[in-house]
This record gives C-alpha cells, sequence and structure tokens, in this order.
C-alpha cells in the first residue's frame, strides 16, 4: 500500500509537473524547425518521456530494493545531465541564430 508521506506528495506534484512538461514538448515540435535545433529537441522530448517514467516509479519505491533505488537515482542523474548539456547548447545555438552569428 502506498504511504501518503511527504515524499509521496512531493513525488505526486513532481509527476504531474513532469507530464505537463511532457505534453508540452511534443505539442511544440511542430514549431520547431528542422535541422539541428529539431534533432535536439526530439532527443530533449525523449529525454523528458525518460523522467516522466522514472518520476513515475517513485510512488513505488518503497517496494522496490535499496540496489534498484539506488540504479534509479543513477540514472535520473546521468540523463537529467545529458539533459541540461543538450539544453544549455540548444540554448546557445537559439541566441547565435537570433544575433545572426
Amino acid at each position: 500500500m502506498i504511504k501518503f508521506d511527504l515524499f509521496t506528495v512531493i513525488s505526486g506534484f513532481a509527476i504531474v509537473i513532469m507530464f505537463i512538461a511532457l505534453w508540452q514538448a511534443i505539442d511544440y515540435r511542430s514549431s520547431v524547425p528542422g535541422g539541428v535545433v529539431g534533432k535536439t529537441w526530439k532527443l530533449i522530448t525523449r529525454l523528458i518521456g525518460l523522467f516522466f517514467f522514472g518520476y513515475l516509479a517513485t510512488p513505488f519505491y518503497a517496494l522496490l530494493t535499496q540496489e534498484v533505488k539506488d540504479l534509479i537515482v543513477a540514472c535520473i542523474f546521468f540523463f537529467g545531465a545529458i539533459y541540461v548539456l543538450l539544453t544549455v547548447r540548444l540554448v546557445h545555438k537559439i541566441i547565435t541564430v537570433m544575433k545572426g552569428e
């Protein structure tokens, strides 16, 4: 049975917010041009989807072994780092284009 402690409540809000982010990322795809920006956006959208499914596992953490929990957290950190790197590079590309360089 799922306990409704602070961890579960915060995880629930995180899941809802991540779902909204995934929905928006998918919805914005039609506005994103092709090329490098389009490919990067697709990859970012996939990473958001991966995070969403990872977040869905958090309410069930009490049922998982410590090893599985550690692996999930490590994967979230790893793919989170990739996400941040891609996002920073994408923003830099957009700024460069806007400046006309």
